[in-house]
């Protein structure tokens, strides 16, 4: 189960390099009704909402089984979904802007129950610190204590929403009150949630309970939420944050984990191997399935060298990755198998630990605090690490177009981009690689006086993927290779199974992932500086970088979101805290048979549409 709520950033890992010349393509079998999706990344949760989980493979999975008021297209147009139900702003006394959102009569949920506004109220507990305190659910904003839900809080919803979503007498539509202008609220709004069975589940049911009982315990939560039933919700908050936390599903697992409004229901899976999906037969809450695909299996296979093998064995339907130059035209010359280039909104990007956001441990690594110390040493770390290089080497081979980052807000191509980016370009992409290693060595002198090239003085343990991540690999070589030469010595040479869960983790001092936006929207990277945002996992508190974000989280005109885009650039490349390295190349391979499939630069990149999909 997936509220979807605020949207959000999602890490991604990349996959690496392939190995496909001489493999048979995959048969055309019209009569097929399964299609099964490649994922280099490993099922973690079926709860992509918590800070742990917040996975792109998660995610996917919680898109097919979920449907709210919207989602983005291949263009990274957002769409209004009518089929679930309709929203708009209305006008309401004290409130700076009031957005309705309702509910289309007889949308139901897989197990039957009538979808309804109450099911809406989950994504205010999620998303609301005001209402976690005054619950008694914990306040968000407190390092030493995780919140009951552990969701993430600190966006614009929460520092901007007026009270509570207001239910209609119909308990069909809901209205939020903003005390303030919401540059982003149409991506803001609340999503379904099943809180029938979270009430069931917090009771410790085990089996489907009968439509009378899923209409009294939605009541027993609106009366929760209502009355702030402390006791109630931290069971319920229990569940939410735990429960969906497993990887294996088989007739044992208590089918109310799985209940959902999507077009397809989890009916299996095999830890690290793979999920099996069905068709909801209930499915109305969302564009038509199209086609006559029955099954979707999303199968999880790390080494892209066995995952081109896979689809040339016919156990893949649709690879999705970034391969080699060789590969994609091993790729392209396989039969019955088309290929489709581009790029996607994933950019890489390497980040810097400075503290920690664990409740009760600290960061004492060698780049921990804002001490000048401190500060210079981030810096020289990031003017050694080869971003070019690792384009040159890795990228370019695939996209001969690619081009080195340099502003966390706003990709290369993007209006504001030059202007946004120039501050960061000066000091970090500026001469040759040698020249910023020079300068960086220098640095690193200053507080280890005997290091030089080669001598290890600096010990950097870095977080970068899995070990059969081809591509991550060799970025870490790369970096190795030249951070070496500045003093430095990164350790970790051999990955990190499952790393995901590590991004908050004090024990790397770096890392570098990719960041995959799922909005286009004014105030996209918030989370991943704030000092309480919930993407920001390298414990970054800044009140000056507060202080710009809030400002985007106003009304505000194109001119003046850039030059805030420019001032928190300035500050992040002064506070030496990230650096992004490259756009990622898409490259989608399927099954020419299965017809529909439109890779999306926004995740979820090949599932958006997967109600389109047919043999």
């Amino acid at each position: 189960m997936k509220a979807t709520r605020i949207v959000r950033a999602v890490a991604v890992a990349a996959a690496g390099a392939l190995g496909v010349a001489g493999l048979v393509a995959p048969a055309q079998a019209a009569t097929r009704t399964t299609v099964v999706i490649h994922a280099s990344n490993a099922l973690t949760s079926f709860n992509s909402g918590t800070p742990e989980t917040n996975l792109v493979t998660n995610s996917d999975v919680g898109y097919m089984t979920g449907a709210g008021f919207a989602y983005y297209d291949n263009n990274k147009n957002l769409v209004r979904n009518t089929t679930f139900g309709t929203f708009g702003t209305v006008t309401k006394a004290g409130c700076a802007l009031a957005v309705k959102y309702t509910v289309k009569p007889g949308r139901v949920w897989s197990d039957g129950t009538p979808i309804d506004g109450v099911d809406l109220l989950l994504s205010h507990i999620l998303a609301s610190s005001a209402y976690s305190k005054a619950a008694g659910l914990g306040d968000p904003a407190d390092p030493e204590v995780v919140p009951d839900f552990n969701s993430f809080y600190g966006g614009p919803y929460d520092s901007a929403i007026k009270g509570e979503p207001a239910l209609s007498s119909d308990k069909m539509s809901v209205t939020l009150c903003y005390s303030s202008f919401v540059p982003d609220w149409q991506i803001m709004g609340p999503g379904p949630a099943p809180v029938h069975t979270l009430v069931q589940l917090a009771n410790d049911k085990t089996s489907a309970q009968s439509l009378t009982q899923n209409k009294a315990d939605k009541a027993a939560f609106l009366a929760a939420f209502t009355s702030k039933n402390t006791t109630l919700l931290k069971k319920i908050g229990d569940v939410w944050s735990n429960d969906y936390n497993i990887k294996t599903v088989n007739s044992s697992t208590n089918p109310l984990l799985f209940v959902g409004n999507g077009g397809f229901l989890v009916k299996s899976a095999v830890a690290d191997q793979s999920v099996t999906m069905t068709v909801n037969p209930k499915y109305n809450s969302g564009p038509k399935l199209t086609g006559k695909v029955k099954t979707v299996i999303h199968k999880f296979i790390g080494d892209s060298t066995a995952a081109a093998q896979a689809l040339a064995n016919k156990e893949l339907d649709i690879y999705a990755g970034q391969p080699t130059a060789d590969a994609v035209e091993a790729l392209k010359a396989l039969k019955g198998v088309k290929t489709i280039g581009g790029v996607n909104a994933c950019f890489e990007h390497v980040d810097v630990r400075v503290g920690s956001i664990i409740p009760n441990e600290s960061y004492t690594g060698v780049f921990a605090g804002m001490t000048t110390r401190a500060k210079e040493l981030r810096r020289a770390f990031l003017l050694a690490f080869p971003r070019q290089d690792i384009i040159d080497t890795l990228v370019k081979p695939v996209n001969s177009n690619a081009v080195l980052g340099n502003s966390s807000f706003l990709l290369p191509g993007q209006s504001g981009y030059n202007e946004a980016s120039a501050y960061t370009k000066s000091i970090y992409a500026t001469g040759t690689q040698a020249s910023r290693t020079a300068k960086a060595l220098a640095l690193v002198k200053k507080y280890y006086k005997t290091a030089k090239a080669g001598s290890k003085s600096v010990k950097v343990n870095i977080l970068w993927g899995q070990p059969s991540n081809t591509r991550r690999a060799n970025e870490f070589q790369l970096a190795r290779y030249e951070l070496g030469k500045a003093g430095f010595d990164l350790t970790n040479a051999g990955g990190t199974s499952g790393w995901s869960a590590f991004l908050d983790s004090n024990a790397y001092d770096a890392a570098f992932f990719a960041w995959c936006p799922s909005s286009v929207s004014q105030t996209g990277s918030n989370a991943n500086f704030k000092s309480d945002g919930g993407n920001n996992l390298i414990g970054y508190n800044s009140a000056a970088m507060d202080a710009i974000l809030d400002k985007l989280e106003t009304k505000l005109t194109d001119a003046q979101v850039i030059a805030e885009y420019k001032k928190a650039d300035k500050l992040i490349a002064d506070d030496a805290i990230t650096l992004p390295i490259f756009q990622h190349p898409a490259v989608t391979a399927h099954n020419a048979a299965l017809k529909g499939v439109k890779p999306a630069p926004l995740t979820p990149n090949i599932v958006w549409n997967y109600w389109e999909w047919s043999y």
